[in-house]
């Protein structure tokens, strides 16, 4: 756990430095117990940028073959991420998600599944998690486009309520994601227009 918030300092240091990350909103994170956290999808640096500004530790899926170099698999562990196999995410991937889940932690998902564009059609995955774990959904802002020296701006909002939609099926699931994207496509707007990107 040292190493982890040693590490977890010094990316902060790093993604302060060469994106000016700011994070606002961590109050609305809880403290305790399952939490799924729903961004848009802007760079493959989102992960990190979402997790480090947190006290809690962040599990997050990436891409099995990131994975293959030893130096890269030991850190993306110790930041919380487990491999997924490319084409698609896993019986076994859905079960550990809501195992953790179930066990109290947090988890960082992007209901686009895609880095083309922020305000892309959600996907069912998240909800169907949140739902499953009974987890606090928060929505997640990411504004910015990670590159060096410009500012980029995490918004953690207040937590969305998608329990109405508990019954499953997949109509409510897409309600539910539906409900999600349009809190996080909000935030994002009102930021641009708040002339903070």
């Amino acid at each position: 756990m040292r190493f982890y918030r040693f590490t977890r300092a010094l990316l902060r240091v790093l993604y302060r430095l060469f994106f000016r990350l700011e994070a606002k909103g961590k109050e609305n994170v809880p403290d305790f117990g399952p939490v799924v956290l729903c961004a848009n999808h802007v760079s493959y640096f989102d992960p990190i940028a979402v997790g480090i500004p947190l006290k809690r530790k962040v599990h997050f899926m990436a891409k099995e073959e990131l994975f293959s170099n030893t130096f890269l698999r030991k850190l993306l562990l110790l930041l919380g991420a487990f491999p997924v196999k490319r084409g698609g995410i896993s019986k076994e991937s859905i079960r550990h998600s809501i195992e953790l889940l179930r066990n109290g932690n947090v988890m960082g998902i992007y209901p686009e599944g895609t880095t083309k564009g922020e305000n892309g059609m959600g996907k069912k995955g998240a909800a169907m998690l949140a739902l499953r774990s009974k987890a606090v959904v928060i929505p997640v802002a990411v504004v910015g486009s990670f590159k060096l020296f410009k500012k980029v701006h995490i918004q953690y909002g207040p937590p969305v309520d998608i329990r109405e939609f508990a019954d499953g099926g997949s109509e409510n699931l897409e309600a539910a994601t539906e409900k999600i994207m349009d809190v996080i496509r909000e935030m994002v707007t009102s930021h641009k227009l708040l002339g903070k990107n």
